[in-house]
């Protein structure tokens, strides 16, 4: 694999560039940016090179141009909805992306509550942000949204919300994850635009699929992938086919939306529509900064069986639908791949199989997990009466990493031991075992008089992005140390016990 499969800098410069034209092009620019606007790591996985904050970098050069309108599904803050990556509530998600925004000098003009009924939950949440000075708007369903044409476009319709104060030329409409109802809001405002004699076009920021790919290239199978609990399916652009005669990949949702939307831009506008295919209304240049293709396909394959793991223990926690299982096991067929494919899955269940013949006659769940490093070595762990299987492996790669011989310890036994007592014979927990978060303190803890525990602190950063399998689902503070380390986790949809509930 080359050093950057993907070039960031060539994407950043094209996409710029095709930003700053389609503004120009029409005078005022609403743009709808799909995908996450920070740490896009699902594009840094599958496009190597990939910057997961370049969206803002790209925000960053054009700042003095543009502003950024948030918007939230107000019934996913009812829901409590959950950002799977980063473990957290869509309305902490959008807290932090303000934040994030606002220490890169970039304004966040409003947050808009979409599809708003009344939900309690969300007066104090709107209270919250108006308190820190942030304007907020409450938009409801737009009658007859997305297809009666002459119902969204009218007072009763676009017109009926609450028009938002913007001063400048780009407008980026943005959320914390899929239907958001960013497009809903950026329709209003140009029905309001209009109406003011404003003039104004609107444009889709886009990465996934990449439109000039071919239709079943691995980037775009990933892509399906991860939105199958939407049911999106890739499908050849028709409409730009017929428009040019070229080929470009587009996906379901766009196409049955595009001749309604189409109607939408013309009756707001009072002119034929500057787009003839959903191909035309994106802005999206990734395709063109792919440097190394084997490599990028290598990466996508990766993510297809990452997602497809993923999406079997949300099942077996209820989160997800068998359908969507059932899709991500038909793209990983489509690509020719098991979950053998992921290097490091039968390690993870080799070192449950070893740790189970040792503890044989022991009524025990024997987990396994199994890393691999920056240089292709795989490192295995397994769970213990004192520790976590997720602890053991992390611990067994710093020590590998920071060249530490395997009979040193980097944790004293008698500080486990403490630990392990003060969890089942003060806390009253069922688990004494020590969890990834407990580990990491307790190696931090140890640091200050450890020289080999210190080596291994130091060596804790160059996980970050490694490739890990565990034969169980991660407890919570297993889950949450490896998502604070970085480490790309999966795991087989067992749980590491009989409980429901694990400590």
């Amino acid at each position: 694999m080359s050093a950057h499969p993907f070039d960031s800098d060539k994407y950043l410069d094209e996409q710029s560039a095709c930003i700053v034209e389609r503004s120009k092009r029409f005078g005022k620019l609403y743009l709808e940016f799909g995908g996450k606007l920070v740490c896009d790591f699902h594009a840094a996985r599958i496009l190597p090179g990939f910057d997961p904050n370049a969206k803002v970098r790209l925000l960053r050069a054009l700042r003095d141009q543009v502003e950024i309108v948030l918007c939230i599904h107000a019934g996913d803050i009812e829901r409590k909805k959950m950002r799977a990556d980063f473990g957290v509530t869509y309305d902490v998600d959008a807290l932090r992306l303000i934040d994030d925004l606002r220490e890169r000098d970039l304004p966040v003009t409003a947050v808009v509550f979409t599809r708003f009924d009344d939900q309690p939950a969300v007066r104090p949440f709107r209270n919250r942000l108006e308190r820190a000075g942030l304007r907020t708007y409450a938009h409801r369903s737009t009658p007859g949204y997305p297809t009666d044409v002459d119902v969204i476009v009218s007072d009763e319709g676009c017109g009926a919300h609450e028009r938002i104060e913007t001063t400048r030329p780009i407008v980026v409409v943005t959320g914390p994850g899929p239907g958001s109802g960013k497009m809903a809001t950026c329709l209003s405002q140009l029905y309001h635009e209009h109406r003011r004699g404003v003039a104004c076009g609107f444009a889709k920021f886009e990465t996934f699929p990449i439109w000039n790919l071919p239709l079943k290239h691995p980037v775009n199978i990933a892509y399906e992938a991860a939105t199958a609990d939407l049911g999106d399916v890739n499908m050849v652009d028709s409409f730009h086919l017929e428009a040019y005669g070229v080929a470009a990949v587009s996906y379901n949702r766009d196409m049955e939306i595009f001749p309604v939307l189409q109607r939408i831009l013309e009756r707001i506008t009072g002119s034929a529509s500057a787009y003839r295919s959903p191909t035309d209304m994106g802005v999206n240049r990734a395709g063109f900064a792919i440097v190394d293709d084997a490599a990028v396909r290598e990466a996508s394959v990766q993510e297809a069986v990452r997602r497809h793991l993923r999406a079997r223990c949300e099942y077996r926690l209820g989160l997800a639908e068998k359908e969507t299982v059932q899709r991500t096991e038909l793209l990983m067929k489509e690509l020719g791949v098991g979950v053998e494919r992921r290097s490091v899955t039968v390690p993870a269940r080799h070192a449950a199989l070893e740790a189970r013949e040792k503890g044989k006659g022991h009524d025990a769940v024997y987990c396994g997990a199994a890393m691999e490093l920056p240089d292709g070595t795989v490192v295995t762990g397994c769970n213990s009466p004192l520790m976590h299987a997720a602890s053991s492996l992390v611990l067994n790669a710093v020590k590998v990493l920071a060249g530490i011989p395997d009979p040193l310890h980097v944790l004293a036994p008698n500080v486990l031991e403490s630990i392990a007592t003060l969890k089942s014979g003060i806390f009253n927990g069922k688990t004494p075992s020590l969890d990834l978060e407990e580990t990491l303190i307790a190696l931090s803890v140890s640091a200050t008089m450890n020289p080999s525990a210190q080596m291994a602190m130091n060596a804790l950063k160059t996980l970050r992005g490694c490739e890990m399998h565990i034969t169980h689902m991660p407890t919570p503070g297993d889950e949450a140390g490896l998502r604070r380390l970085g480490v790309n986790v999966t795991s087989e949809p067992e749980f590491a016990g009989k409980n429901l509930m694990v400590d």
